[in-house]
């Protein structure tokens, strides 16, 4: 190998190779036959954001099953759960791979996916509805209640031809499977949920992946405007290169604090500093302690912050799954999934659910065409919050996506000081509802020049700058954001 890919694994063709990579340090072993050529990420935060990868890996041909196959993620007891030829557990940094022994894939319903192939929706409920024992206090299929829930889901935005189509094809299924008495489940399952719920009609984002999408034409405007108020300038460069990893890890510790507390999940700047530090929550506010722990995951990473997006494709899988990831504590909040219902704040209503994939392309397109790092950020920024995709969480990805943009060139992020909350915002909806993109760009121009002014390559220090400036004051205690002297 003469050049080691992120992630591989050992063999005996390569073995004496890879062992004096890593002895020279340009690779290192993260699990049982499985190295890693990224040596500057936690390995379990590298783990956690590759895993798919990894059990593909590891396991090749075997089926994301049972309660993984709807999660699509790793659990929170931090288990994926597989189905493969012999039952096994391998054991990860973070991450615990359950291998249950069963059916491989049905060609037919099952898909490929990264090596792997995903279990059916019609399997994986017949799956979650099987007799189960819980180890290790956590169980391989998901409780009753959420199952029920999910249905639930599927009536309201398939209509009751979705649950009929999903209880006739899982009946066929089960045939192959040999799981008809939890096709039987499933049938009385879904037989009492449409006996007490009023049907909906097809989802808005089926229609809006069809042929032909429709789109916000008012959002699109702002955009085309924003997009050339941005190509028309040049911009300062403020340079903060990744390869310091404390300066980087420092500066991801602000933006994931200030970032949350604007949107009101509030702690003191020593007691976010140690649920990052500690990777632990507090235990009279796990939610909020995640909200904190699932930013600085994103923003905290160097391989997730050098990431932006290539083609549209790609835009929407690097925004489902950073938010995924940031909202992954607040399950309710339906992480990485785009919003059913209209969300509204005050007086602006947001794009509609059915026009949110339309109304993303159009935005990518205006931000495909800038090419100055802070002009993209910026764009991208204000695409994602001006849509407002998700049913929650859509400032922090929006400034998480922002941030990567400035990062991937070598910039300064961008951090929103919680006493410059109200300059923030008022900026966004002058830009929103007056069309004046001015304000906006100045207001991030000044909060970038900001951070940029601050050594943070020691964090005692510069959160006593931070706080010298009024940063951590907040929007109601009548005192402005002063600028640092230069650093």
């Amino acid at each position: 190998m003469k050049k080691f890919p992120l992630l591989f694994l050992s063999d005996t063709q390569h073995s004496a190779e890879i062992s004096r990579a890593a002895k020279a340090g340009k690779v290192r072993k993260i699990g049982p036959r499985l190295y890693t050529s990224n040596m500057q990420d936690d390995p379990e935060r590298l783990v956690r954001q590759n895993v798919w990868q990894i059990v593909s890996l590891l396991l090749p041909g075997a089926v994301v099953s049972h309660r993984s196959a709807l999660e699509n993620k790793i659990s929170p007891g931090g288990r994926l759960y597989v189905t493969g030829e012999k039952p096994r557990i391998i054991k990860l940094p973070g991450v615990e791979i359950v291998v249950l022994a069963g059916p491989g894939h049905l060609s037919k319903w099952d898909s490929p996916m990264l090596g792997l192939f995903a279990a059916c929706r019609e399997r994986a409920y017949l799956e979650n509805l099987s007799p189960t024992k819980e180890k290790g206090g956590e169980s391989k299929v998901l409780p009753r209640k959420e199952l029920e829930e999910r249905l639930v889901g599927i009536l309201k935005s398939g209509g009751e031809v979705a649950l009929n189509r999903l209880r006739d094809q899982a009946r066929e299924v089960a045939k192959a499977l040999g799981m008809e008495a939890e096709a039987k489940k499933l049938d009385e399952l879904i037989g009492a949920i449409l006996g007490t719920r009023e049907a909906h009609l097809v989802s808005p984002l089926s229609r809006a992946h069809s042929v032909g999408e429709g789109y916000d034409p008012r959002a699109a405007e702002r955009f085309a405007l924003l997009r050339a108020a941005l190509a028309d300038q040049v911009f300062r460069e403020r340079p903060m290169p990744v390869g310091d990893r404390q300066i980087f890890y420092n500066a991801g510790f602000f933006d994931a604090y200030f970032s949350n507390f604007i949107e009101g999940t509030e702690f003191e700047v020593e007691e976010a500093r140690e649920i990052v530090e500690s990777g632990t929550v507090p235990v009279d506010r796990p939610e909020d302690g995640h909200d904190i722990l699932g930013t600085y995951r994103i923003v905290g990473s160097i391989d997730e912050m050098m990431t932006i997006p290539g083609d549209f494709d790609q835009f929407l899988e690097i925004l489902t799954r950073r938010h995924a990831i940031i909202l992954e504590g607040r399950p309710d909040k339906r992480p990485g999934q785009f919003k059913l219902k209209p969300n509204i704040a005050g007086l602006t209503r947001f794009v509609e659910p059915e026009l949110v994939i339309g109304t993303l392309r159009q935005g990518f397109e205006f931000y495909r065409g800038l090419r100055e790092p802070f002009a993209r950020a910026l764009a991208i920024m204000f695409i994602v919050s001006d849509i407002h995709p998700f049913d929650d969480g859509n400032g922090r990805v929006a400034r998480a996506m922002m941030n990567a943009e400035l990062i991937a060139k070598g910039e300064t992020r961008i951090i929103i000081p919680s006493v410059f909350r109200n300059e923030y915002l008022s900026g966004l909806k002058r830009m929103t509802n007056e069309a004046d993109p001015i304000p906006f760009i100045k207001q991030l121009e000044y909060v970038q020049e900001f951070l940029y002014r601050i050594d943070v390559s020691d964090l005692d220090r510069a959160i006593e700058v931070v706080r010298a400036c009024n940063a951590f004051a907040k929007p109601e205690d009548t005192v402005k954001l002063r600028m640092p002297a230069a650093s």
